[in-house]
């Protein structure tokens, strides 16, 4: 009887074990989208609550309202990109050959007024722009330009396949948008399941770790994802204002440094630069206190205090994060690598803490105030 008993047991567990590799195989294509609409819509849920309370408890209304603002913040920008990136490149690939065939354009007046050494430079910029093949002719040889107007094709091509990727994860993330108006609609009775099972199978310390896990993902969306954000649209701004050509890439561009630590100054400042040896210097001079105040300010407030509320990352970590997520998951691992990534040092960081963890409030749905 025992035996049949164990027989038994093992059965149901390689069943068990069937059904769950078979899970598995048919929703592999949509796990990048499933994690992402689980982590933006339990970093927003506060909000939903809100929206539910508005709404007089209609979950339904008030999970397609959350859904329709989140994708009016992250999707539409990526359709307007996605839209003008073609374009935006062939203009950029268009000026650097020129650049390279025509040479810069001519000084500013103002430069010959510079005491001791102006005028020298004046007379040696305003030959460079006009006789800009002898120049290099003279200085390198002339194989040099026209392999840099291979390479400037070569990144055409990788521009473009750039915007392919672009226009998939747009796909993807319209995807976990529509996942996620599930999740927001069913997420209270979801979350006491998951603290149900977490309470069963590790007790009071499983509800410990959903606490860790829980902060980390709010501290990695608000703090880096969302600085990241508005890092971009506030230079994209600016740019715009001080007539920058090609600002929607650029914009795209600042996002991808703002999750990095190397940051937005990367791209605001040649951008300034570029503004300054045309001749607009009040422009320059504009978007460099734009740069400094207006985007320096949101790394400088907004990351530290989300962080801060929910724990201390190692930049690396995010650097890796964005680098390995996009390798793992194309588009969508901007935003789910670092998360995954730092979710995890911090569950590896609280088992192999010294004194065991204090114990944790009664479980939370997920609406409850961050």
């Amino acid at each position: 009887m025992n035996s049949e008993n164990r027989l038994e047991q093992i059965a149901g567990i390689a069943i068990l074990l069937l059904l769950v590799i078979g899970c598995f195989v048919v929703l592999r294509p949509f796990v990048s989208a499933v994690l992402l609409a689980l982590i933006l819509s339990y970093s927003t849920f506060p909000i939903y609550a809100w929206c539910e309370r508005l709404l007089k408890g209609r979950r339904g209304l008030a999970a397609t309202l959350m859904t329709l603002m989140v994708a009016a913040v992250l999707l539409v920008p990526l359709i307007v990109l996605g839209s003008s990136l073609a374009e935006q490149i062939a203009v950029a690939i268009g000026w650097a050959r020129r650049l390279l065939s025509d040479g810069p354009p001519d000084p500013p007046g103002w430069i010959a007024n510079v005491p001791v050494v102006g005028p020298e430079l004046h007379e040696y910029w305003q030959g460079l722009a006009h006789n800009t093949a002898q120049f290099l002719n003279e200085l390198v040889n002339a194989k040099l330009v026209s392999d840099l107007g291979q390479y400037l094709l070569s990144a055409g091509e990788f521009l473009l396949i750039g915007a392919a990727v672009v226009a998939q994860g747009t796909l993807q993330l319209a995807l976990s948008l529509f996942i996620a108006f599930f999740f927001y609609r069913d997420g209270i009775d979801g979350a006491k399941r998951l603290q149900n099972m977490a309470r069963r199978l590790w007790g009071e310390r499983g509800l410990h770790l959903l606490d860790v896990v829980g902060a980390t993902i709010k501290s990695v969306v608000y703090g880096t994802i969302g600085t990241a954000i508005a890092q971009s649209t506030l230079t994209t701004l600016g740019l715009w204002l001080a007539g920058v050509p090609g600002v929607l890439l650029l914009g795209f561009i600042t996002f991808l440094m703002a999750l990095t630590p190397i940051g937005a100054p990367l791209v605001w400042f040649p951008a300034a630069l570029w503004l300054f040896f045309a001749g607009a210097t009040g422009w320059a001079v504009f978007l460099v206190l734009w740069g400094i105040f207006v985007v320096g300010g949101a790394d400088n407030i907004i990351r530290p205090y989300f962080i801060s509320r929910g724990s201390d990352l190692p930049f690396v970590l995010v650097f890796l994060g964005v680098l390995g997520g996009t390798l793992a998951f194309g588009f969508l691992g901007l935003f789910l690598g670092p998360t995954l990534l730092a979710t995890g040092y911090e569950i590896v960081r609280d088992w192999a803490q010294d004194e065991p963890p204090a114990e944790p409030s009664e479980p939370q749905p997920p609406s409850a105030v961050i």
